[in-house]
């Protein structure tokens, strides 16, 4: 378990490094079509690190905003603040904020900076349709996103993405609109910009890709040791899979933070999809069932 945690702690640090370099790769290409001398370069790294701070920093308003959360107290909804509030002693963690959004799919997320700035979102939907166990492992799989510090790795991926999307953006609008004669040195840096604009998203959502799947089976392992039972979460993830995950008010930017991906099935998504396979989620915890 421990293994896993500092494997993926590892991962997390080559794929920041990784979005670094390709955000530097990007504002390289830019300077060189504007026919910059690295003044536009360096003035682009440090405007882009200034914006992937604020993202970071505000992040989880954002994300909170963007899917219609609304926060709760204890009188509000006293069934899901006393689980969390249990799983929180039971995990050693502070009590995070408790969030709800007014949609019929089961889903849940997590996210903040650090622990002592967590939240923990759930649907209406998920409070409806789970019992009492299979809502503790819902939220102690949030908790271990909180205690496993994958809800920082979710907020720098959203971040870095952002960064990423607009400088892309900005690549892709200077090609398109630039209608200065061009030597064959420009033409060569003309289709770079498209060529990096096209590829950014791509990239970023690979980055994405890479950092959430191995991270949804350690909070699905972590949920199981804090529960000490995963028939809880194994049958909350069937009620799922049978119902389906996908919301109404869908965000492609926040989508990797759900509990299961909330966005319509199609080829593409399912490409490129943050979230592994319930079915394959379900047999790991029923391997861990088996070995318990």
């Amino acid at each position: 378990m421990y293994s896993n945690i500092a494997a993926n702690k590892r991962r997390t640090i080559y794929l920041m490094l990784g979005f670094i370099l390709f955000v530097s790769a990007l504002v390289w290409v830019f300077d060189k079509y504007i026919g910059g001398n690295n003044s536009v370069f360096i003035g682009g790294m440090i405007g882009a690190t200034v914006y992937a701070l604020i993202a970071y920093y505000s992040g989880s308003r954002m994300a909170l905003a963007a899917n219609h959360a609304k926060q709760l107290t204890k009188q509000d909804n006293p069934r899901m603040w006393r689980i969390v509030e249990n799983l929180s002693i039971t995990d050693g963690l502070p009590m995070p904020k408790i969030y709800v959004i007014d949609d019929p799919a089961p889903n849940a997320f997590a996210t903040g900076r650090n622990p002592k700035t967590a939240a923990v979102t759930a649907t209406s939907g998920l409070l409806d349709m789970m019992d009492d166990n299979e809502l503790q492992g819902v939220f102690a799989h949030e908790l271990g996103h909180i205690k496993n510090y994958d809800i920082r790795v979710g907020m720098i991926a959203f971040a870095l993405t952002a960064v990423i999307s607009l400088i892309a953006d900005i690549i892709l609008r200077m090609t398109w609109f630039n209608n200065e004669e061009r030597d064959n040195n420009n033409q060569v840096m003309f289709l770079l910009g498209i060529v990096a604009a096209i590829l950014a998203p791509i990239v970023a959502t690979l980055i994405q890709l890479a950092i959430t799947r191995q991270r949804e089976y350690l909070a699905d392992a972590t949920s199981a040791l804090t529960t000490r039972y995963p028939e809880g979460l194994i049958s909350a993830l069937t009620k799922i899979s049978q119902s389906g995950s996908v919301m109404q008010h869908q965000n492609t930017a926040t989508a990797h933070l759900f509990f299961a991906n909330p966005l319509k099935s199609h080829s593409l998504n399912n490409l490129f999809s943050t979230h592994p396979p319930i079915a394959d989620r379900i047999a790991r915890l029923q391997a861990m069932g088996n070995h318990a």
